[in-house]
Protein backbone atom coordinates (compact mmCIF):
# COMPACT_ATOMS: atom_id res chain seq x y z
CA UNK A 1 0.00 0.00 0.00
CA UNK A 2 2.79 2.40 0.91
CA UNK A 3 4.50 1.55 -2.39
CA UNK A 4 1.34 2.24 -4.41
CA UNK A 5 0.86 5.61 -2.67
CA UNK A 6 4.46 6.56 -3.39
CA UNK A 7 4.10 5.69 -7.09
CA UNK A 8 0.84 7.61 -7.31
CA UNK A 9 2.44 10.60 -5.65
CA UNK A 10 5.35 10.45 -8.05
CA UNK A 11 3.02 10.29 -11.06
CA UNK A 12 1.05 13.29 -9.80
CA UNK A 13 4.28 15.21 -9.31
CA UNK A 14 5.46 14.29 -12.81
CA UNK A 15 2.18 15.35 -14.37
CA UNK A 16 2.25 18.59 -12.45
CA UNK A 17 5.80 19.18 -13.64
CA UNK A 18 4.81 18.63 -17.26
CA UNK A 19 1.95 21.06 -16.83
CA UNK A 20 4.27 23.70 -15.38
CA UNK A 21 6.79 23.13 -18.17
CA UNK A 22 4.11 23.44 -20.82
CA UNK A 23 2.83 26.61 -19.19
CA UNK A 24 6.39 28.03 -19.14
CA UNK A 25 6.77 27.23 -22.84
CA UNK A 26 3.50 28.98 -23.64
CA UNK A 27 4.52 32.02 -21.60
CA UNK A 28 7.94 32.17 -23.29
CA UNK A 29 6.33 32.00 -26.74
CA UNK A 30 3.88 34.73 -25.80
CA UNK A 31 6.67 36.96 -24.49
CA UNK A 32 8.63 36.36 -27.70
CA UNK A 33 5.66 37.33 -29.85
CA UNK A 34 5.17 40.54 -27.85
CA UNK A 35 8.90 41.27 -28.03
CA UNK A 36 9.03 40.95 -31.80
CA UNK A 37 5.86 42.97 -32.35
CA UNK A 38 7.33 45.75 -30.23
CA UNK A 39 10.80 45.75 -31.76
CA UNK A 40 10.46 44.77 -35.42
CA UNK A 41 9.78 47.75 -37.64
CA UNK A 42 6.54 47.65 -39.65
CA UNK A 43 6.78 46.88 -43.32
CA UNK A 44 5.56 49.73 -45.56
CA UNK A 45 3.77 47.13 -47.67
CA UNK A 46 1.33 46.73 -44.78
CA UNK A 47 0.11 50.24 -45.49
CA UNK A 48 0.16 49.98 -49.24
CA UNK A 49 3.39 52.01 -49.43
CA UNK A 50 6.28 51.33 -51.77
CA UNK A 51 9.94 52.31 -51.31
CA UNK A 52 10.94 55.42 -53.22
CA UNK A 53 14.32 53.95 -54.16
CA UNK A 54 16.42 50.86 -53.56
CA UNK A 55 18.08 52.29 -50.45
CA UNK A 56 14.68 52.69 -48.78
CA UNK A 57 13.90 49.06 -49.45
CA UNK A 58 17.28 47.91 -48.13
CA UNK A 59 16.91 49.97 -44.96
CA UNK A 60 13.44 48.53 -44.43
CA UNK A 61 14.73 44.98 -44.78
CA UNK A 62 17.35 45.62 -42.10
CA UNK A 63 14.91 47.40 -39.78
CA UNK A 64 12.56 44.45 -40.13
CA UNK A 65 15.16 41.89 -39.12
CA UNK A 66 17.72 43.28 -36.66
CA UNK A 67 15.32 42.55 -33.78
CA UNK A 68 13.64 39.51 -35.34
CA UNK A 69 15.28 36.58 -33.59
CA UNK A 70 13.32 33.71 -35.14
CA UNK A 71 13.99 31.81 -37.31
CA UNK A 72 17.58 31.67 -36.06
CA UNK A 73 20.62 29.65 -37.08
CA UNK A 74 22.96 29.79 -34.12
CA UNK A 75 26.63 28.78 -33.99
CA UNK A 76 27.07 28.33 -30.29
CA UNK A 77 29.53 26.54 -28.01
CA UNK A 78 27.84 25.33 -24.84
CA UNK A 79 30.15 25.41 -21.83
CA UNK A 80 27.42 24.70 -19.30
CA UNK A 81 23.64 24.62 -18.87
CA UNK A 82 23.77 28.38 -18.31
CA UNK A 83 24.53 28.73 -22.03
CA UNK A 84 21.12 27.33 -22.98
CA UNK A 85 19.19 30.50 -23.72
CA UNK A 86 17.40 32.44 -26.43
CA UNK A 87 19.61 34.28 -28.95
CA UNK A 88 18.59 37.69 -27.59
CA UNK A 89 19.85 36.68 -24.16
CA UNK A 90 23.12 35.23 -25.45
CA UNK A 91 24.06 38.11 -27.76
CA UNK A 92 21.80 41.03 -26.84
CA UNK A 93 22.74 43.27 -29.79
CA UNK A 94 23.37 40.92 -32.71
CA UNK A 95 20.73 38.21 -32.44
CA UNK A 96 18.35 39.07 -35.30
CA UNK A 97 18.42 38.58 -39.07
CA UNK A 98 18.74 34.78 -38.76
CA UNK A 99 22.35 34.67 -37.49
CA UNK A 100 24.99 36.77 -35.73
CA UNK A 101 26.92 37.91 -38.79
CA UNK A 102 23.78 38.92 -40.68
CA UNK A 103 22.65 40.93 -37.65
CA UNK A 104 26.03 42.65 -37.62
CA UNK A 105 25.94 43.66 -41.26
CA UNK A 106 22.27 44.57 -40.93
CA UNK A 107 23.37 47.16 -38.36
CA UNK A 108 26.20 48.17 -40.69
CA UNK A 109 23.73 48.66 -43.56
CA UNK A 110 21.60 51.02 -41.47
CA UNK A 111 24.66 52.88 -40.21
CA UNK A 112 26.01 53.23 -43.75
CA UNK A 113 22.80 54.58 -45.27
CA UNK A 114 22.15 56.85 -42.29
CA UNK A 115 25.69 58.19 -42.16
CA UNK A 116 25.82 58.82 -45.91
CA UNK A 117 22.48 60.70 -45.81
CA UNK A 118 21.07 58.33 -48.42
CA UNK A 119 17.63 57.87 -46.81
CA UNK A 120 16.97 61.14 -44.95
CA UNK A 121 13.26 60.36 -44.70
CA UNK A 122 14.18 57.37 -42.51
CA UNK A 123 16.93 59.00 -40.45
CA UNK A 124 14.88 59.30 -37.29
CA UNK A 125 13.65 55.72 -37.45
CA UNK A 126 17.11 54.33 -38.17
CA UNK A 127 18.74 56.34 -35.39
CA UNK A 128 16.12 55.15 -32.92
CA UNK A 129 16.68 51.52 -33.90
CA UNK A 130 20.46 51.81 -33.57
CA UNK A 131 20.21 53.69 -30.28
CA UNK A 132 17.96 50.98 -28.85
CA UNK A 133 20.59 48.32 -29.58
CA UNK A 134 23.85 50.22 -29.09
CA UNK A 135 23.35 50.55 -25.35
CA UNK A 136 26.16 50.01 -22.86
CA UNK A 137 24.21 47.18 -21.20
CA UNK A 138 23.53 45.24 -24.39
CA UNK A 139 27.07 45.65 -25.69
CA UNK A 140 28.40 44.43 -22.35
CA UNK A 141 26.36 41.28 -22.95
CA UNK A 142 28.04 40.81 -26.33
CA UNK A 143 31.46 41.28 -24.73
CA UNK A 144 30.68 38.72 -22.03
CA UNK A 145 29.59 36.22 -24.64
CA UNK A 146 32.63 36.61 -26.90
CA UNK A 147 35.00 36.60 -23.93
CA UNK A 148 33.80 33.22 -22.71
CA UNK A 149 35.80 30.04 -22.97
CA UNK A 150 36.17 28.41 -26.39
CA UNK A 151 34.85 31.44 -28.33
CA UNK A 152 38.06 32.99 -29.66
CA UNK A 153 37.18 31.62 -33.09
CA UNK A 154 33.54 32.75 -32.93
CA UNK A 155 32.39 34.04 -36.34
CA UNK A 156 35.99 34.06 -37.61
CA UNK A 157 36.70 35.50 -40.07
CA UNK A 158 33.46 36.54 -41.80
CA UNK A 159 31.33 37.83 -38.94
CA UNK A 160 34.15 39.64 -37.14
CA UNK A 161 35.22 41.24 -40.43
CA UNK A 162 31.73 42.71 -40.75
CA UNK A 163 31.87 43.89 -37.13
CA UNK A 164 35.04 45.84 -37.93
CA UNK A 165 33.26 47.27 -40.95
CA UNK A 166 30.55 48.51 -38.59
CA UNK A 167 32.96 50.25 -36.24
CA UNK A 168 34.88 51.66 -39.22
CA UNK A 169 31.62 53.16 -40.47
CA UNK A 170 30.90 54.75 -37.11
CA UNK A 171 34.47 56.07 -36.97
CA UNK A 172 33.98 57.74 -40.38
CA UNK A 173 30.75 59.37 -39.22
CA UNK A 174 32.25 60.46 -35.91
CA UNK A 175 35.07 62.22 -37.77
CA UNK A 176 32.53 64.55 -39.39
CA UNK A 177 30.41 67.33 -37.97
CA UNK A 178 26.82 67.76 -36.90
CA UNK A 179 24.27 65.73 -35.02
CA UNK A 180 25.11 62.41 -36.64
CA UNK A 181 28.79 62.81 -35.78
CA UNK A 182 27.87 63.49 -32.17
CA UNK A 183 25.61 60.44 -32.08
CA UNK A 184 28.35 58.26 -33.57
CA UNK A 185 30.73 59.58 -30.90
CA UNK A 186 28.32 58.20 -28.31
CA UNK A 187 27.90 54.76 -29.87
CA UNK A 188 31.49 54.09 -30.94
CA UNK A 189 33.11 54.14 -27.46
CA UNK A 190 30.51 51.65 -26.28
CA UNK A 191 31.47 49.25 -29.06
CA UNK A 192 35.21 49.78 -28.74
CA UNK A 193 35.78 47.23 -25.93
CA UNK A 194 34.23 44.56 -28.16
CA UNK A 195 36.30 45.85 -31.06
CA UNK A 196 39.46 45.57 -28.95
CA UNK A 197 38.68 41.96 -28.05
CA UNK A 198 38.00 41.03 -31.68
CA UNK A 199 41.11 42.78 -32.98
CA UNK A 200 43.22 41.02 -30.35
CA UNK A 201 41.82 37.66 -31.42
CA UNK A 202 42.60 38.43 -35.07
CA UNK A 203 46.16 39.44 -34.28
CA UNK A 204 46.62 36.22 -32.33
CA UNK A 205 45.19 34.14 -35.20
CA UNK A 206 46.89 35.64 -38.24
CA UNK A 207 50.48 34.54 -37.49
CA UNK A 208 49.23 30.99 -36.94
CA UNK A 209 47.30 30.78 -40.23
CA UNK A 210 49.53 28.66 -42.45
CA UNK A 211 47.45 28.62 -45.64
CA UNK A 212 44.81 30.78 -47.31
CA UNK A 213 41.20 29.66 -46.95
CA UNK A 214 39.93 29.57 -50.52
CA UNK A 215 36.30 28.64 -49.93
CA UNK A 216 33.44 30.59 -51.49
CA UNK A 217 31.58 30.91 -48.19
CA UNK A 218 32.03 32.34 -44.68
CA UNK A 219 35.48 30.96 -43.92
CA UNK A 220 37.18 32.54 -46.92
CA UNK A 221 40.23 34.53 -45.86
CA UNK A 222 40.61 36.94 -48.83
CA UNK A 223 37.28 38.73 -48.30
CA UNK A 224 37.88 39.10 -44.57
CA UNK A 225 41.43 40.33 -45.12
CA UNK A 226 40.11 43.13 -47.33
CA UNK A 227 37.73 44.30 -44.62
CA UNK A 228 40.45 43.98 -41.98
CA UNK A 229 42.66 46.28 -44.04
CA UNK A 230 39.92 48.83 -44.59
CA UNK A 231 39.30 48.88 -40.83
CA UNK A 232 43.03 49.21 -40.06
CA UNK A 233 43.35 52.20 -42.41
CA UNK A 234 40.47 54.03 -40.73
CA UNK A 235 41.48 53.18 -37.18
CA UNK A 236 45.18 53.87 -37.65
CA UNK A 237 46.17 50.37 -36.49
CA UNK A 238 49.48 49.93 -38.33
CA UNK A 239 50.15 46.60 -36.63
CA UNK A 240 46.97 45.09 -38.05
CA UNK A 241 47.65 46.60 -41.48
CA UNK A 242 51.14 45.12 -41.52
CA UNK A 243 50.00 41.68 -40.35
CA UNK A 244 47.27 41.42 -42.97
CA UNK A 245 49.32 42.92 -45.80
CA UNK A 246 52.24 40.58 -45.17
CA UNK A 247 49.97 37.56 -44.93
CA UNK A 248 48.13 38.53 -48.14
CA UNK A 249 51.41 38.88 -50.03
CA UNK A 250 52.75 35.61 -48.63
CA UNK A 251 49.59 33.76 -49.60
CA UNK A 252 48.84 35.28 -53.00
CA UNK A 253 51.70 37.23 -54.58
CA UNK A 254 52.79 34.15 -56.53
CA UNK A 255 49.27 32.94 -57.41
CA UNK A 256 48.84 32.33 -61.14
CA UNK A 257 46.06 31.21 -63.49
CA UNK A 258 43.22 31.17 -60.99
CA UNK A 259 40.68 28.60 -62.28
CA UNK A 260 37.63 30.78 -62.92
CA UNK A 261 36.20 27.96 -65.05
CA UNK A 262 35.61 26.02 -61.83
CA UNK A 263 33.48 28.80 -60.35
CA UNK A 264 30.97 29.02 -58.96
CA UNK A 265 30.48 26.16 -56.58
CA UNK A 266 26.83 25.43 -55.86
CA UNK A 267 26.63 27.37 -52.59
CA UNK A 268 29.18 30.17 -53.11
CA UNK A 269 28.48 33.78 -52.20
CA UNK A 270 32.11 34.85 -52.59
CA UNK A 271 34.32 34.22 -55.62
CA UNK A 272 37.53 32.42 -54.63
CA UNK A 273 39.42 34.10 -57.49
CA UNK A 274 37.89 37.58 -57.64
CA UNK A 275 38.07 38.15 -53.90
CA UNK A 276 41.80 37.45 -54.00
CA UNK A 277 42.14 39.98 -56.84
CA UNK A 278 40.07 42.49 -54.84
CA UNK A 279 42.32 41.95 -51.84
CA UNK A 280 45.59 42.30 -53.74
CA UNK A 281 44.73 45.69 -55.22
CA UNK A 282 44.76 46.91 -51.61
CA UNK A 283 48.35 45.82 -51.01
CA UNK A 284 50.07 46.55 -54.34
CA UNK A 285 50.84 49.77 -56.18
CA UNK A 286 49.15 50.31 -59.54
CA UNK A 287 51.84 49.03 -61.91
CA UNK A 288 52.66 46.04 -59.73
CA UNK A 289 48.99 45.13 -59.47
CA UNK A 290 48.40 45.39 -63.22
CA UNK A 291 51.27 42.96 -63.86
CA UNK A 292 50.18 40.57 -61.12
CA UNK A 293 46.59 40.53 -62.42
CA UNK A 294 47.81 39.54 -65.90
CA UNK A 295 49.30 36.39 -64.43
CA UNK A 296 46.48 35.69 -61.99
CA UNK A 297 43.55 36.13 -64.41
CA UNK A 298 45.12 36.12 -67.90
CA UNK A 299 41.82 35.74 -69.76
CA UNK A 300 40.14 39.03 -68.82
CA UNK A 301 39.01 40.38 -72.22
CA UNK A 302 39.89 43.77 -73.62
CA UNK A 303 36.87 44.24 -75.90
CA UNK A 304 34.61 45.85 -73.28
CA UNK A 305 32.07 43.02 -73.37
CA UNK A 306 30.05 41.82 -70.38
CA UNK A 307 29.50 38.21 -71.48
CA UNK A 308 32.85 36.74 -70.46
CA UNK A 309 31.67 35.78 -66.96
CA UNK A 310 28.21 34.25 -66.57
CA UNK A 311 26.05 35.33 -63.64
CA UNK A 312 25.24 32.76 -60.96
CA UNK A 313 21.88 31.03 -61.29
CA UNK A 314 19.49 30.40 -58.37
CA UNK A 315 16.86 27.77 -59.06
CA UNK A 316 15.15 28.01 -55.68
CA UNK A 317 15.30 31.35 -53.82
CA UNK A 318 13.61 29.79 -50.78
CA UNK A 319 16.62 27.54 -50.21
CA UNK A 320 19.01 29.24 -47.80
CA UNK A 321 22.08 27.64 -49.39
CA UNK A 322 21.18 27.89 -53.06
CA UNK A 323 20.29 31.56 -52.68
CA UNK A 324 23.96 32.19 -51.81
CA UNK A 325 24.55 32.57 -55.55
CA UNK A 326 22.53 35.79 -55.59
CA UNK A 327 25.06 37.11 -53.10
CA UNK A 328 27.86 35.84 -55.32
CA UNK A 329 26.62 38.07 -58.13
CA UNK A 330 26.74 41.11 -55.83
CA UNK A 331 30.14 40.33 -54.34
CA UNK A 332 31.52 39.69 -57.82
CA UNK A 333 30.19 43.10 -58.84
CA UNK A 334 32.05 44.96 -56.12
CA UNK A 335 35.22 42.88 -56.65
CA UNK A 336 35.21 43.59 -60.39
CA UNK A 337 34.76 47.32 -59.75
CA UNK A 338 37.51 47.24 -57.16
CA UNK A 339 39.87 45.54 -59.60
CA UNK A 340 39.11 48.11 -62.29
CA UNK A 341 39.68 50.98 -59.84
CA UNK A 342 43.23 49.82 -59.18
CA UNK A 343 44.31 49.55 -62.83
CA UNK A 344 45.83 52.37 -64.91
CA UNK A 345 43.22 54.54 -66.62
CA UNK A 346 44.31 53.32 -70.05
CA UNK A 347 44.27 49.60 -69.16
CA UNK A 348 42.09 47.92 -71.79
CA UNK A 349 40.71 45.41 -69.28
CA UNK A 350 38.86 48.06 -67.31
CA UNK A 351 35.87 48.26 -69.66
CA UNK A 352 35.19 44.52 -69.52
CA UNK A 353 35.59 44.44 -65.76
CA UNK A 354 33.12 47.28 -65.31
CA UNK A 355 30.65 45.88 -67.84
CA UNK A 356 30.60 42.53 -66.05
CA UNK A 357 30.28 44.30 -62.71
CA UNK A 358 27.14 46.05 -63.91
CA UNK A 359 25.68 42.80 -65.23
CA UNK A 360 26.31 40.96 -61.98
CA UNK A 361 25.25 43.84 -59.73
CA UNK A 362 21.96 44.35 -61.52
CA UNK A 363 21.21 40.64 -61.36
CA UNK A 364 22.00 40.58 -57.67
CA UNK A 365 19.86 43.61 -56.90
CA UNK A 366 16.89 42.00 -58.61
CA UNK A 367 17.26 39.11 -56.18
CA UNK A 368 17.13 41.40 -53.14
CA UNK A 369 13.50 42.06 -53.99
CA UNK A 370 12.62 38.43 -53.26
CA UNK A 371 9.99 38.04 -50.54
CA UNK A 372 11.84 35.00 -49.22
CA UNK A 373 13.57 35.55 -45.89
CA UNK A 374 16.29 33.01 -46.79
CA UNK A 375 17.85 35.62 -49.04
CA UNK A 376 16.36 38.97 -48.12
CA UNK A 377 17.75 39.01 -44.56
CA UNK A 378 21.33 39.39 -45.86
CA UNK A 379 21.33 40.26 -49.56
CA UNK A 380 20.41 43.88 -48.84
CA UNK A 381 23.74 44.35 -47.07
CA UNK A 382 25.63 42.99 -50.08
CA UNK A 383 23.66 45.25 -52.39
CA UNK A 384 24.39 48.27 -50.18
CA UNK A 385 28.10 47.44 -50.05
CA UNK A 386 28.20 47.37 -53.86
CA UNK A 387 25.85 50.31 -54.48
CA UNK A 388 27.73 52.62 -52.11
CA UNK A 389 31.20 51.47 -53.27
CA UNK A 390 32.19 50.88 -49.67
CA UNK A 391 35.28 48.78 -50.35
CA UNK A 392 36.59 51.07 -53.04
CA UNK A 393 36.52 54.42 -51.27
CA UNK A 394 38.91 53.08 -48.62
CA UNK A 395 41.30 51.18 -50.82
CA UNK A 396 43.85 53.58 -52.20
CA UNK A 397 45.58 54.46 -48.95
CA UNK A 398 46.13 50.79 -48.14
CA UNK A 399 48.34 50.18 -51.14
CA UNK A 400 51.93 49.33 -50.25
CA UNK A 401 51.29 50.65 -46.73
Amino acid sequence: MVYRKAVAGLMIAMLAGCSVAEEDDRQTAQERDIFERRNVAPDPADNGQTPRKAEHAYARIALNCINKQYPNKISHVLNSAVDVAEPSKLTPVFYGCYDWHSAVHGHWLLTRLWGQDLVPEMDEEIAAALAANFTAEKIAGELTYLSSEDRKAFERPYGIAWFLQLTAELRDIAAGEGGKAEQAKTWLPRLEPLETLIVGNIKDWLPKLAYPIRLGTHNQSAFAFGLFLDWAERSGDTEMASLVRNKALAFHSKDRNCPMAYEPSGEDFLSSCLMVADLMRRVMVEAEYATWLSGFLPDIPTDGGDDWLAVGIVNDPTDGKLVHLDGLNLSRAWALEGMASALPADDQRRASLLASATLHGNSGEEAVRTPHYAGSHWLASFATYWRTRRGIDASRSNQAS
